[in-house]
């Protein structure tokens, strides 16, 4: 860093600002400690009594092998034996990915997102150097990320886990958070305003995140870990290796990113983002509530369009190198000498999966479109709408209309893609069984989205609870063969058995 970025005065007010927003902020901290915490604690306390013996270990071992799908969320399962090897395996992503969710908002809300509810003029108004705000930002989040490392890897160690295992597990959440710290940093000066800056950097999140599942779950050659952040991390291997040494790579990443974050603080307009906002038009073009929640949908729309686009190739691509990975596969090279089962067998059951996680993240995309409309509300966008003979219920129709009709075409989309490389892939898929499958799907994605409904039109304060239906589905669908919430059917069982040479 250099003395451009923090001439003198430009720190000026750090101190009293941070203890001021830790008083009001630590409390917002507690849900991503939690999951966290949550993740890696109920791995070292499950895994010993949902596998107690060698037969159940290697039958889940065996279950995961079959389902490459599980790779592209959880990474690579070193080791499936032991108690910390299961917990690295299950939490490192995925706590990893919710400390840095965590840490995108706190930046994002601290920094723009101040600007945007007049906040920031306020607190401009005393003794405050220009650097001030977005380095309280920064030092909150990293606060943050580093009490999810210190409860989750204390509480895991107490809990049963392997210390070192623990320690570093933890550690990779907290080096994982500050990454993204740094990241938000960025997007904070590009957005127009602290949402989009939040949709960017959750945007480049999830592109590192899938990247990093499809690498490793298409085995690419190793060098492909080391030229993503997240891979970085994977690569510590907690139980399996224990290297430290890579979580200072995301230490300088998080330092050399929040420099850049800095600088492009000094070169902007004070409430404005690198990228413009553009004006709108003199006069609404928004006749009936319909017509709005499209109009105020569209962005976010168009942005989850492309997303599952890149889903449906990614997903689609890695269809056809899934025959492959089964023949790798030792387990699964018994299992179809056997004749047991064929691989037709399991690329369905793969197919299956993955549009059941894809069908997830269209509910997600539903659930922001329905709680849309608390925000509009809280942001006073919603009173002249509602002065006008526009009822309650009717501004609330559109956006539930466009939150069932849009996870559609998401879903019809990534079916597409999906279905263009299976059928060409000689698998035994053709293009309407993916299709078909992916839009067998929109029944449960209205579901999740139908809670959304409720508890906004309800309850619209507790609107942490709209997530609940998507958070149910994701724990059914990810965590459910961790922890026997969802097996495969009695023969699959048996060939497993089979295969891993014991007894059912």
């Amino acid at each position: 860093m250099t003395t451009g970025l923090f001439a003198p005065g430009s720190l000026a007010g750090t101190t009293p600002l941070l203890r001021t927003s830790l008083r009001h902020e630590a409390r917002s901290f507690a849900p991503w400690v939690v999951i966290a915490t949550a993740l890696t604690v109920s791995s070292v306390i499950a895994y010993p009594l949902l596998f107690p013996d060698i037969h159940d270990r290697q039958v889940f071992a065996a279950t995961v092998g079959a389902n490459p799908a599980l790779g592209l969320i959880f990474g690579p399962a070193y080791d499936l034996s032991t108690v910390d090897g299961f917990n690295a395996w299950r939490s490192l992503a995925l706590g990893g990915f919710a400390t840095a969710l965590g840490a995108i908002f706190i930046v994002t809300k601290a920094s723009r997102g101040q600007e945007d509810t007049g906040q920031a003029e306020l607190l401009a108004a005393g003794v405050l150097g220009r650097q001030s705000r977005l380095l309280t930002a920064l030092l909150m989040a990293v606060i943050a990320a580093l009490a999810v490392g210190v409860v989750s890897g204390v509480i895991t160690g107490l809990c049963g886990g392997g210390w070192e295992a623990s320690l570093l597990l933890s550690a990779g959440f907290t080096i994982t958070g500050w990454m993204f710290v740094a990241v938000a940093a960025v997007t904070a000066q590009i957005g127009s305003d602290s949402r989009t800056a939040s949709s960017i950097a959750v945007t480049v999140l999830g592109i590192l995140f899938v990247l990093r599942g499809f690498l490793y779950s298409i085995d690419a050659p190793a060098w492909t870990a080391w030229i993503n952040p997240l891979g970085w991390i994977e690569e510590t291997r907690p139980a399996t290796g224990d290297h430290w040494w890579p979580l200072l790579l995301g230490v300088l990443f998080a330092l050399a990113v929040a420099s850049i974050g800095f600088a492009l603080q000094i070169s902007r307009d004070f409430g404005q983002g690198l990228i413009a906002q553009s004006p709108g038009p003199p006069r609404g073009r928004a006749r009936t509530p319909l017509g709005l929640a499209i109009h105020l949908n569209r962005p976010a729309v168009i942005s989850w369009s492309f997303a599952f686009i890149g889903l449906g190739v990614v997903f689609g691509y890695f269809t056809r190198s899934v025959n492959d990975l089964f023949a790798a596969n030792p387990t699964m090279a018994q299992v179809f000498a056997s004749g047991a089962a064929s691989p037709a067998d399991l690329v369905a059951a793969f197919l299956t999966t993955i549009l059941s996680l894809v069908s997830i993240i269209a509910a997600v995309a539903g659930v922001q479109i329905v709680i849309r409309v608390r925000a509009e509300e809280l942001a006073d966008r919603a009173e002249p709408v509602l002065a006008t003979a526009v009822s309650r219920e009717r501004y609330l129709a559109g956006t539930v209309v466009v939150a069932f009709a849009t996870p559609i075409l998401f879903l019809l989309l990534a079916g597409v893609f999906v279905g263009i490389f299976a059928s060409t892939a000689g698998i035994g898929i053709s293009f309407g069984d993916a299709l078909l499958q992916a839009i067998a799907t929109i029944p449960a994605v209205w579901t999740v989205i139908a809670i959304a409904v409720t508890v906004i039109g309800v309850r619209p304060q507790v609107m942490l609870a709209a997530w609940i239906g998507v958070l149910a589905s994701f724990v059914l669908t990810l965590f459910g063969p961790s922890f026997k919430l969802a097996l495969p059917d009695s023969e699959c069982v048996e060939v497993f058995c089979q295969a891993a040479g014991v007894d059912e």
